[in-house]
């Protein structure tokens, strides 16, 4: 891959210098140490480098966190703010993150292996964007007018929920910061964020760059640290109101059972996925190909709604097999400061070790390796573009979420028998339908069992759309107007009418 020298051109491309501002917790508008004084390495997936010590938060801290977010919440002015002046603030955070689109795309590069082109082109912006959104929704929270079968009056009013913890997967640390911060800013609450160990720096800047734009302190507050003490304290925590979790579904059951535990507090959770992508023989194949490829390759197969269980119609399969075999060639892996690549590395040695297991799980179960199985590179964590044939539905590599490059190609004859194997797994987040026939669309996608269906594209996300998952890929929406619900209560308020029997 090179050596990386800040600021140097390697290999053809300029590695951009890295400057890493804020490693400590934010607490109350201030960024302090964790009161144990431990720090905990973050690490560069293109190296395996250490490049910074990152406080590491535990209960002890959270508490803290918690008590600001509890003060500025029942005491402060952002839930007692005119959803306009919410907005406003918001607008501005909007604004600063724009200005510091480089700087942020480098920290998730470095932190998370995310290819840096994207991350200034879509990641970063795309966070501006959803404050932007969601800002204009702020004053725009509404109740209703009831009419009630009785001699009663009647509204509903729509509060904040009070305090929340966020607990941030170290995919996407941009996009999943804003899709849960986002819409919670706007409803009035305050919160805690904690922020994956993998991924913390991006969250610390923007905490940074909330408090420049005018968000009251106490109102976002960031506590880095390892899930289980830091992370459980926030499921755990008897003063926050609601909890919202995005990652693997062992974890999520374990949040769930905390927040149980303790004062039943509101849960949402985006969990894990294996999910399908059909492809039926009218399609276009190279289309296809593309697309089959793009639904498991990007982000190098670390997103929660990877295609990674690709399902081709008999008719086209052998011609798939093998234009997907060329394809694959064709997608780099290198340095994601190369403009040039398509994927990076795995976010760190564990996943990285994780993905390789699983490749050798699918040779040993009898699946056939087409393209890929191995490790690239003289150091990091990358992983060749993978493709499975010869693929069983019972096998490992089929029922279980790899989180990685590697796809699982498989054969189907009819539309019913497509429709059995898509929902043949625990999962339910997301699923795509390739073909030119409306009928075949319609009667698939209403039959799939998951949260989003997309038919002839792939991770076609967009800010008005929900997205979350059924069955053990979770429940709660991200997105659109539904994100905001989830941050609110609905409170009933009835009274007599005049001269009713009620006086």
């Amino acid at each position: 891959m090179g050596s990386e020298t800040n600021g140097k051109v390697q290999e053809g491309f300029e590695i951009p210098e890295i400057n890493i501002k804020f490693t400590q917790l934010f607490i109350d508008g201030h960024f302090v140490d964790a009161l144990s004084g431990k720090t905990f390495e973050t690490r560069d997936p293109r190296t395996g480098e250490v490049v910074a010590r990152v406080a590491e938060g535990d209960k002890a801290d959270v508490d803290l966190a918690v008590k600001a977010a509890r003060k500025a919440f029942d005491h402060g002015p952002w839930p007692r703010m005119s959803g306009y002046q919410r907005g406003r603030i918001m607008m501005k955070f909007a604004d600063l993150i724009d200005q510091h689109t480089e700087d942020l795309a480098i920290l998730d590069t470095i932190n998370a292996g995310k290819l840096f082109k994207m991350g200034k082109l879509i990641d970063i912006p795309g966070a501006s964007q959803l404050l932007r959104y969601y800002a204009g929704a702020a004053d725009k929270i509404h109740g209703e007018t009831l009419k009630l079968s009785r001699e009663l009056q009647g509204y509903t009013l729509k509060e904040p929920i009070g305090v929340v913890g966020h607990i941030i997967p170290w995919n996407y640390p941009t996009t999943m910061f804003f899709f849960k911060v986002s819409p919670a800013l706007a409803a009035g609450c305050t919160m805690v964020v904690k922020p994956a160990e993998q991924s913390p720096l991006s969250a610390l800047y923007y905490a940074y760059l909330a408090k420049e734009a005018g968000i009251p302190d106490g109102v976002l507050n960031v506590v880095t640290g390892f899930g289980p003490t830091a992370g459980s304290a926030v499921a755990s925590h008897m003063d926050i109101d609601k909890v919202s979790f995005t990652g693997s579904t062992e974890v999520g059951r374990l949040v769930m059972e905390a927040a149980a535990k303790s004062n039943l507090k509101s849960v949402s959770l985006e969990l894990g996925g294996k999910s399908p992508l059909i492809i039926f023989d009218d399609a276009d194949v190279d289309m296809a190909v593309n697309l089959a490829q793009f639904a498991i390759f990007t982000n190098k197969g670390e997103i929660c709604v990877a295609g990674s269980r690709v399902y081709v119609q008999e008719g086209i399969y052998d011609q798939f097999v093998r234009k997907a075999a060329e394809a694959a060639k064709n997608w780099t892996v290198g340095d994601p400061f190369n403009p040039n690549i398509h994927q990076g590395p795995q976010v760190d040695k564990a996943q990285f070790e994780k993905v390789l297991k699983y490749i050798e799980i699918g040779k040993q179960e009898g699946a056939t390796l087409l393209t890929g199985g191995k490790a690239c590179g003289d150091k990091g964590y990358y992983v060749e573009p993978t493709i499975f044939t010869d693929v069983k539905d019972d096998m490992r590599i089929v029922q279980e979420e790899i989180f990685g490059p590697v796809m699982s190609l498989m054969k189907f004859k009819t539309i019913e028998e497509a429709i059995e194997k898509a929902n043949n797994t625990k999962y339910g987040l997301a699923a795509g339908i390739v073909t030119k026939d409306l009928n075949t669309m319609n009667r698939v996608s209403r039959s799939i069992r998951a949260g989003v269906i997309w038919v002839n594209c792939y991770f076609a996300f967009d800010i008005d759309c929900p997205f979350g998952g059924f069955k053990m890929s979770g429940f709660g929406k991200d997105m659109g107007l539904d994100a905001l619900d989830k941050y609110l209560h609905s409170k009933s308020v009835v009274t007599p009418i005049y001269n009713s029997p009620w006086l």
